[in-house]
């Protein structure tokens, strides 16, 4: 028999869903043309590095008032603040006349964003029954890709038609109008969907593990949510953080080791373009295997083989058939990323206070973004030394978060048990 909920879900997909494409679509459109923009206004090629990376530092910081602004106001007010904030950004790129008030614009971005995809873990944490709730999760895990996926080849036809580096600034713009309008005249998913039941959310939780024992609790802050479910957070949101940084390594190490070992920048894209096509393919297999066979399913796997890519690649830099070698690592880490799509948000949303989660969600995101932000940025020291020794370290890396799931994740998540609704396809 179909699940009530997961029937409204399906119906509502594009009210669900639509903005987070939208949104990142255009986010991903504007992004790599940042540095493009800041040299054109004098910017120093380190200057513009720092430029681009402003947007993570913007969600870094906005997490946290992110998780204030979602308890209050609500998830739909959430994303209409959210894409009003980004639309003031957008124009600050396009009308920036510095290179100091571009990098403000960037960082009101990436702060605006923290908030958006917040909004949206909030709204599925609370709306979606953990019995299908990975494969939900796992759908704007496969969101954000495709517009990742999409965004750059949007920037490029706009670019070729136009000729101006400002022109993906425009459909930014555009997508934000879009998701605005898609959030407030589609059907409110938080009025039409019913909140999951707080007592089934935790069915099998351990005991005594506090991660998700003050469901019924008023709601709190980000300071309270820390105090109450610091253990859990720490724990399996440091293993979090670390396949987030393994996600983030990739873009870094991959394109240096083809650039190291004389390969041209075509093949460079190719090699990235494969991987990133894996990852892509997998993403709704990710919420199947979790929902079906318990989280640990998607993140051993995707860890452990992400580590094993990156440790084969520190052997092979020298050797015969280094193109071939990297190719074949890259396949794999992207098997390894498109498996543990989504794996964040769901774990996220399986240890969230049920009734009241943005509070803790914004200390998990904050987190987990900590170590996307500062696993590429070590890898990258490393990386000035010895590029082998970096691949080395990455895959360390990978063996220490698996490790941490191995561990934590069955102390405080129970395993999704295989049922019949579980067994159904949305």
């Amino acid at each position: 028999m179909t699940h009530p909920t997961r029937t409204l879900l399906t119906r509502m997909a594009p009210s669900i869903y639509g903005p987070t494409i939208l949104f990142t679509l255009g986010q991903n459109a504007l992004m790599p043309l940042i540095p493009v923009v800041a040299v054109g206004m004098g910017a120093s090629l380190a200057l513009s590095g720092v430029i681009a990376s402003a947007l993570v530092v913007g969600q870094l910081l906005g997490n946290l008032p992110a998780g204030w602004v979602v308890a209050r106001a609500g998830e739909r007010i959430a994303m209409l603040l959210a894409s009003g904030v980004a639309l003031v950004g957008a124009l600050g790129v396009a009308l920036a006349p510095s290179s100091a008030l571009l990098g403000i614009a960037v960082l009101v971005i990436g702060f605006a964003a923290a908030t958006f995809g917040l909004a949206r873990h909030s709204f599925m944490t609370t709306r979606v029954p953990v019995s299908f709730r990975a494969r939900a999760l796992s759908l704007i895990g496969g969101s954000h890709r495709l517009g990742r996926f999409g965004g750059p080849f949007l920037a490029a036809g706009l670019l070729g038609v136009t000729g101006s580096p400002r022109s993906p600034v425009w459909a930014f713009v555009a997508c934000l109008a879009l998701c605005a309008v898609l959030v407030w005249f589609a059907p409110d998913p938080e009025r039409v969907l019913p909140a999951a039941p707080v007592a089934g959310a935790r069915s099998g939780a351990a005991a005594g593990t506090g991660a998700a024992t003050e469901d019924a609790a008023p709601a709190g802050g980000v300071r309270a949510a820390i105090r109450d479910h610091g253990a859990p957070l720490v724990r399996v949101g440091g293993s979090a953080a670390v396949l987030s940084g393994l996600r983030t390594v990739k873009d870094v190490l991959l394109p240096l080791w083809g650039v190291s070992i004389g390969l041209d920048a075509s093949a460079v894209a190719l090699i990235m373009g494969i991987c990133g096509t894996v990852d892509f393919a997998l993403f709704y297999l990710s919420g199947q295997v979790m929902d079906r066979y318990g989280r640990l399913w998607a993140a051993l796997p995707a860890t452990i083989g992400m580590g094993i890519a990156f440790g084969t690649l520190a052997f092979t830099h020298d050797g015969p058939n280094a193109a071939a070698w990297l190719l074949g690592c890259a396949v794999v880490v992207g098997l390894g990323n498109g498996l543990s799509s989504g794996i964040v948000l769901t774990l996220g949303a399986d240890l969230a206070p049920q009734a009241h989660p943005a509070p803790f969600l914004s200390a998990w995101r904050t987190l987990v973004d900590l170590g996307g932000a500062a696993a590429p940025l070590a890898i990258s020291a490393l990386a000035a030394t010895s590029l082998p020794i970096a691949a080395g370290a990455a895959g360390a890396l990978a063996v220490l978060g698996a490790a941490g799931f191995a561990r934590w994740v069955p102390r405080y998540i129970p395993r999704a048990r295989p049922s019949t609704e579980a067994q159904e396809t949305p």
